[in-house]
Parts: C-alpha cells; structure tokens; sequence
C-alpha cells in the first residue's frame, strides 16, 4: 500500500465513488417503479438483487451498474487527463470522444458499445450540442430536457474540490452549463458542492445541509429545506419513504405516473425558477434520516422507487465521502468489480493524485496573493 493509499483523502475519494456505484446498483433493478411495486416484487431491498424481470445475465442487476457510475467514471477520466480543473471548454473538448468515439463494456448490455447508445436522451444531448450543432460550450445546455442528468456524475467535481464545497459549487455551473440549465444545472451545482463538503475531517450531516443551503437557489433550496424539514422528523428510512416524497411533490416537475411518460402539453422537465429536481433533495433528505448511515441512505433511496438509482447512488457518494471506504461492505465492493469488470481503485489513486496537486498549486497562489496585497496596503 502506497502513502497516498493511507491517507484519509484517498479513503474518503474511493469511498465516494464505490459508495455511489454501489447505489446506483442497488437502485437500478427497480428503477422507475413505486415504493408498493418494489415490495411486491423484493420485499425490501437491502443487498444486491436479480434483474426486475427474473434471473438473467443482462439487464439491471446482480451489481450491474448504470450510465450514472459510467458517466462518472468518465468525468473522473476527463479530470486526470486534464491534470487541471475543468471549465465548460475542456469538458466539452474531452467528455464528447469519451462517450460517443470509445468503446466500453456495458455489463447490462452484456457487450462493448458507445455509451452514448446507452445514455438517456438529456445525456446523448451532450453529442447533439457539443458536436452535432456545434454549440458554445457555456450554452450546451440550453434548450435541454431538464432533468438530474449532469447531477448524477457531479461527484468528482466536489472530490477535486474536497473541503471547498464553494468552489465545487462555482466549478460545476461552470462545467454542467455544457450539459444542463435551470434546475438541472443548479442541481449539478449542489450535488459537488454536498461531496467537497464531506471531505472535511469535521464534516457531519448537518454541516453537509448547511453548506448547500448556503450555496442552493430559489427552487432547489425551497425544495432541500422541505425535504429535510421533513427528515428531521423521521427516524426510519422505510418510514420515511412516504414523507420525503410529500415533501418533495409540489417542486418536482416529474409527474407521479410511471417515470419515463412523457405527457405533451405539460411543463414537465421544463426550466422554472421555482421548482427542482427531486433526486437530490431526497438523496440528503435520507441522510438526514439515518444520520448520514451509509446503508440506510442508500437502503432508503433504493426502496423510495421512481429514479431510485440516482437517489441511491447520490447519497452513496456523499455518504461514502463522508465516512470512507470503510462505510462499504467489502463484498459489494468486489461484486461491482466483477459484474462491471472495473476495478475504481486506479481512478481512486489519480483524482487523489491531482487534487493534492490541485490544492498544493492553490495554496501557492493564496500565498502569493497575500504578499501582494501586503504590498498594496502597506
């Protein structure tokens, strides 16, 4: 084991990116479904369950990931081949061949494919406006369905930002406004910010809730302070299911029939200053539930159904952020590599690399910065 392998940074960025690959497989079997037709068909899932449709060697389950941890994955790789931070021009430059030019094995698909023949349509937008129609970066997401696609895979912005959850804040608008607008960027935003939060030595649940309250727009910040208003009052993920979904209803643009029926004529995943994606507020909403548990944030996000992967898979990298590697089950650690044929582990190792980096180089300008404002007020 390497020093960098020792040190609590490194624990903290696997953990945040096992803790949501984990989620995201423990919710993709039932995703799209209602909390009554997930405990029809599993009972409660707290482990890693079979194919919605039965046993099988495709399709979501048995640890098999979905285009969340890929698209991670990816961000992540834009990241290290960088070796800076990233702005709306170099992830539009580096994530559009990753997804549309590469090969990569798609473990539910049973086969090597482009991703963006697996990416839902908000996330093929990337090819449509980056290449296709050629957009300025800083407005790619323009005109897009809004939804938590750029949210989902904002995790390594808040790694590479860890204890700054302002500057992951202010990087992802600026990286995510390729991707996203409205609520889906701010949601993006949000999502970094909650995971540079949790890198913190000190950090808790509560600092985690304050830190994006602090950073959280309009509807998204109406929608976390209801959310975990109503938290705040539960004690039990499974009870919790049905508030946190009241709570989260009158912000939420994704209608309540089955995700993925789109009605014409609706303002359904339109732009709005007043509402919100759901899966964030939700994801800490179950944190504030379990106390920022990592089983019963990802347990709670699974069983809440709807874009239950997400949630799960949200709440996972934060709580896997939170407490480190060593809040994963080693067994499902090693199911995701199996069923995924990845190993995080490298990835884990270079976002660890470059931020020491990252943060060595802020340190050095802070530094100089103070000397010339000694000289300009001396």
């Amino acid at each position: 084991m390497t020093q960098i392998e020792k040190s609590r940074l490194y624990s903290k960025t696997l953990g945040c990116l096992y803790g949501g690959a984990v989620g995201d497989a423990l919710g993709a079997p039932a995703e799209g479904r209602t909390p009554a037709e997930i405990r029809e068909r599993y009972g409660t899932i707290t482990d890693l369950v079979e194919n919605w449709d039965g046993p099988s060697d495709l399709g979501k389950g048995d640890g098999r990931y979905t285009d969340d941890t890929h698209m991670v994955q990816l961000l992540s790789r834009c990241y290290v081949e960088e070796g800076d931070q990233l702005d709306a021009y170099s992830f539009a430059r580096r994530i559009v061949p990753l997804i549309a030019d590469e090969d990569r094995w798609i473990a539910e698909r049973g086969r090597h494919m482009k991703l963006v023949d697996r990416l839902f349509y908000p996330e093929k937008w990337l090819l449509m406006r980056l290449r296709l129609a050629n957009a300025e970066p800083r407005q790619g997401g323009i005109g897009n369905m809004v939804n938590c696609g750029a949210a989902m895979y904002a995790a390594p912005v808040g790694i590479i930002n860890a204890c700054n959850p302002v500057n992951a804040y202010r990087h992802a608008v600026d990286i995510f406004s390729a991707h996203q607008q409205s609520f889906g960027l701010e949601a993006a935003a949000v999502m970094a910010a909650a995971v540079a939060e949790a890198f913190k030595p000190t950090a808790s649940v509560e600092s985690i809730i304050d830190a994006v309250l602090a950073l959280a727009k309009e509807g998204t910040r109406a929608a976390i302070e209801s959310v975990v208003e109503a938290a705040r009052k539960q004690s039990d993920w499974k009870a919790a299911i049905p508030a946190l979904r009241a709570a989260m209803r009158p912000y939420d643009t994704a209608p309540d029939t089955r995700l993925g029926r789109f009605l014409p004529g609706t303002d359904h995943f339109s732009p709005s200053r007043e509402h919100s994606i759901e899966e964030v507020p939700v994801a800490l909403g179950f944190l504030v539930v379990t106390a920022g548990d990592y089983e019963g944030s990802v347990f709670g996000g699974t069983n809440y159904g709807r874009d239950n992967d997400s949630i799960a898979g949200m709440a996972g990298a934060i709580a896997g952020a939170l407490h480190g590697a060593g809040a994963i089950r080693s067994e499902w650690m090693e199911r995701i590599n199996s069923a995924n044929d990845i190993d995080l582990a490298p990835i884990a190792r270079d976002l660890t690399n470059l931020t020491i980096k990252l943060q060595k180089r802020q340190g050095e300008e802070a530094l100089a910065r103070g000397a010339a404002f000694s000289d300009l007020t001396a």
